[in-house]
């Protein structure tokens, strides 16, 4: 992690370079440019996500129907699921992959903004005096909480109650975290969480719903 987070370090003083030449120094845009640079590098990974989140989401509905037909008989019922997956073309574990894949780099991120020494002190953006310190405001906290419920709430559509249940308690517990991490961390979060609803409504904008259409 050091030698990632050394370099996501490196790239936001790089980005910090940027709004120096532009005669705009500030570490939050910084923040925000570094952001949707990486969601750009990892947006091949993002669009395999999504795609076998959505292809798993239209067949939902017959993988229900295969579940109360072969409640009793679960061997049967794996085998008929095995069946679908590979007539749906839809691998149950492709979409955890790509964000395995994506993990070093979310951690790494973490690390170089909550341990970066800035330049600028101090670093202040907007209505946060100090992006190294927590937002006394609570805006950014309950930002991070709302886009984390409206990016969840993209990407599912008939749930558990379980599911329903982690859908309340995660932008919850994001939000409560973010209340003690340094604003320029929770910045990047809620940035990196729109870009992801931006990219996630406009893939499944263009992408059609074969479930919706055999349902009708």
């Amino acid at each position: 992690m050091d030698f990632l987070s050394n370099i996501m370090q490196s790239a936001l003083t790089f980005f910090y370079n940027l709004t120096v030449g532009a005669g705009i120094a500030n570490y939050g845009l910084a923040i925000i440019l570094l952001t949707i640079a990486i969601k750009l590098v990892l947006y091949p990974l993002t669009v395999k996500q999504v795609k076998s989140m959505k292809a798993m989401q239209d067949i939902q509905p017959k993988m229900k129907e295969l579940q109360e037909k072969y409640k009793g008989n679960p061997e049967k019922l794996n085998k008929e699921l095995a069946s679908l997956y590979k007539e749906a073309g839809v691998n149950p574990l492709a979409g955890c992959l790509p964000l395995l894949v994506q993990m070093p780099f979310l951690i790494a991120i973490f690390f170089a903004i909550r341990d970066y020494q800035y330049a600028q002190q101090p670093p202040s953006f907007l209505w946060m005096k100090d992006l190294a310190q927590p937002d006394p405001t609570y805006i950014l906290p309950v930002l991070s909480a709302v886009t984390t419920y409206i990016q969840q709430k993209q990407t599912t559509s008939e749930m558990t109650q379980q599911a329903k249940m982690m859908m309340i308690f995660m932008p919850l517990f994001i939000g409560y975290i973010s209340l003690t991490f340094p604003g320029g961390l929770v910045l990047y979060w809620v940035v990196s969480n729109i870009f992801q609803i931006a990219q996630q409504w406009f893939m499944y904008r263009n992408t059609p719903v074969v479930g919706r259409e055999e349902a009708r």
